[in-house]
């Protein structure tokens, strides 16, 4: 360590903790009058904002929580967790947003393993969480969030209604400051394997992310997706990693913000007619419900700027949404790494390039953000070059990624092997610095002595025009160790088999796009394609139904 040379702060120097309420006071500098809108139900202006959340926090103290302990919220999108998302934090406590996609049993294990408190649920959950409550251990009292006109509900040792607490609770609290380092918020992430793991955020760390994603998004010139007249609306459920950061994003900024409740194609579309939506985020398979819904087919989407992550953004998807007059960023970034770490970025030698070089990068998981470190690694951990071609394990470093998992040291050691973020992703680094995610660790396949990245194949896929989705797996074979396999989601008209694909697939062969060991020989034709809690594609899932599909010698399977 350095010897360096430290000034002790003057006396009474004001010692400013980085701490969520900073980000929160901030909006209303800017656009007081700038709505809070929760579907066609309610919206009110940043100062309401301010006063909800101090009513809240005076009804979350009276009910008994304290500094340290942590409160669950069981709710679609809206306003009333736009509010939990601050006055939470803001009070000391922690907030842990349930994933209310997880099955009941992985609920409860995260409930009991959170260590939660005091739960807020939302009158459609009801009923899953009386099926669980009898099992959960540590939960004292609950709260009820609805849209009804019913105010009641028969959740055990239940405080009250939300608006009715509001409305009967002081619109004055005073936050006080405490350390930085305080963990703020926890969640579990969808892992295919085992239990879900416990991944914490402190204050500081959020507060970075967000002036992170401020400066990715707001003074990046190629990029340009968000400032303070952008109108936002949310389609990354706000359980999963803070909807990626950007409601405290759009919050600190004073943006107009949309919430549109639980999600449905048709309705979203009508929200972002109504309300002017120029700035949402969603993992791909969000947006092709979107781009599919009936609203959608006559409507221009001129004007709104959407990011893609949580999965590869592929070529077929970004030219359908350019089509629709959508301009889709990709970035990239994981629950543990809060998540941004990088976007898309083309600076001046690729804005001097083709249509074609330039959507290359804008799909491409992008430059690191500012303060982000990103290198690649062999097995070993030895680091590899940034040349475009070498390709290694993606490991980070910035000041908002997560430290651990929640009661589980040896995990958060491994995540943190060598001092590094061990991502799981294999990637390349370019000499302009992009990161170009190829495939996950776990989902590259092995045939006949090379590799086969499954996001490039599915790529290339998605461009036959019969082709609306599709997801390729490795499974086992007994010449070649592995073979791809891939299920597609035909477009309505329209007929493919195996022969048809190999046919699709052989001009990018030819120019060297892929191998000849890369085109599938077997396909499956289905109406739905398995997705997570947060649709990402569920490749474990597809891998089981392949295995049991192949024992039944299902008729929807086409072989070369």
């Amino acid at each position: 360590m350095l010897q360096t040379r430290v000034i002790p702060p003057a006396e009474g120097a004001y010692q400013y903790p980085l701490l969520i309420k900073r980000l929160l006071m901030s909006g209303a500098r800017y656009e007081k009058t700038r709505e809070i809108v929760y579907r066609d139900q309610l919206r009110y202006s940043y100062p309401t904002l301010i006063e909800r959340v101090a009513r809240l926090a005076n009804v979350l103290t009276a009910a008994g929580v304290k500094a340290g302990d942590t409160v669950a919220v069981m709710d679609w999108d809206s306003h009333r967790y736009l509010e939990c998302m601050f006055a939470i934090p803001m009070i000391g406590a922690v907030i842990h947003t349930i994933n209310v996609r997880l099955s009941p049993e992985q609920i409860l294990y995260t409930m009991n393993h959170a260590e939660d408190r005091f739960v807020l649920v939302n009158s459609e959950f009801v009923g899953l969480y009386n099926a669980i409550a009898g099992h959960l251990t540590t939960v004292d009292k609950t709260l009820l969030l609805t849209d009804l006109p019913d105010k009641t509900a028969d959740l055990p040792n239940l405080v009250g209604e939300y608006e009715q607490l509001l409305a009967a609770a002081s619109s004055q609290y005073d936050f006080q400051d405490f350390d930085e380092n305080s963990v703020a918020t926890t969640f579990y992430t969808t892992g295919t394997t085992g239990n879900p793991k416990g991944v914490y955020f402190t204050h500081r760390q959020l507060v970075l992310h967000t002036m992170g994603v401020s400066t990715i998004m707001g003074s990046v010139d190629s990029v340009r997706l968000l400032g303070t007249n952008d109108v936002y609306m949310p389609i990354t459920p706000m359980f999963h990693v803070h909807a990626w950061g950007l409601p405290y994003v759009a919050t600190m900024l004073g943006l107009k913000q949309v919430y549109p409740g639980r999600y449905d194609p048709e309705y979203l579309v009508e929200l972002w007619r109504k309300e002017k939506v120029t700035f949402s985020h969603c993992v791909p398979t969000i947006l092709q419900m979107v781009l599919n819904a009936k609203a959608a087919q006559s409507a221009d989407f001129g004007g709104w700027k959407i990011v893609i992550g949580g999965s590869a953004l592929n070529r077929a998807l970004y030219d359908a949404a350019k089509a629709k007059g959508i301009q889709l960023t990709a970035a990239y970034g994981m629950s543990e790494t809060g998540p941004l770490v990088s976007c898309a970025h083309l600076n001046d030698e690729l804005m001097a390039g083709t249509e074609d070089e330039r959507t290359t990068y804008r799909i491409k998981a992008g430059v690191p953000g500012p303060l982000v470190e990103a290198a690649i690694v062999d097995a070993n951990g030895n680091f590899l070059p940034a040349d475009g071609e070498t390709q290694g394990e993606l490991v980070l470093r910035a000041p908002w990624l997560t430290e651990g998992y929640f009661n589980e040291p040896k995990k958060g050691a491994e995540l943190w092997a060598g001092g590094w973020l061990h991502t799981g992703d294999v990637a390349t680094l370019d000499t302009m610095g992009v990161i170009d995610i190829r495939d996950r660790i776990k989902d590259v396949i092995k045939t006949g002595g090379e590799w086969i990245s499954s996001l490039d194949l599915e790529d290339l896929i998605s461009r036959h025009p019969a082709v609306r989705e599709v997801a390729v797996v490795g499974i086992a074979d007994p010449q070649w160790g592995e073979r791809p396999f891939a299920l597609l989601v035909i477009r309505e008209g329209h007929e493919v088999g195996a022969k048809e694909l190999k046919e699709h697939l052989k001009p990018f062969v030819e120019l060297g796009h892929l191998s000849k060991w890369a085109i599938p020989s077997q396909i499956a034709l289905v109406t739905e394609i398995p997705k997570t809690s947060v649709g990402k594609l569920d490749k474990k899932r597809i891998r089981i139904d392949i295995t049991e599909w192949q024992a039944n010698n299902s008729t929807f399977l086409s072989t070369l």
